[in-house]
């Protein structure tokens, strides 16, 4: 799910969708929106907080409270046709230094779902 559609979710739930709606800048994607703040384009963005923790550029002045939008979730999985590469890749993500990383970062890390 794009962030547009979290944000929307959770400005919906906070009554202030209505409000917010004609104020937003529009952007391509997070990057994209990060990036106008980040050049004083946009005063205000909403993005995922793991994209402007990386953005010297901008300042993170709130949080959704998390129960205002669905889960952000990031599932990964082989295909039936997935390369040799990707199984180790995979393996790297499930891996104790990974989960250091992506925690460093912002991250949570999900336990194996599935077989």
């Amino acid at each position: 799910m794009p962030a547009g559609r979290y944000a929307k979710a959770a400005l919906e739930k906070l009554g202030s969708w209505a409000a917010a709606e004609n104020k937003l800048a529009q952007a391509e994607n997070v990057r994209a929106a990060l990036a106008l703040v980040a050049r004083g384009e946009a005063p205000l963005g909403i993005v995922y907080e793991t994209d402007a923790k990386v953005e010297p550029g901008v300042k993170i002045i709130g949080h959704f409270p998390a129960d205002s939008h669905p889960p952000i979730t990031y599932p990964v999985a082989l295909t039936a046709t997935a390369k040799p590469e990707a199984d180790a890749y995979l393996k790297l993500l499930r891996s104790a230094t990974a989960q250091v990383v992506l925690e460093k970062y912002g991250f949570t890390y999900l336990p194996k779902a599935g077989p």
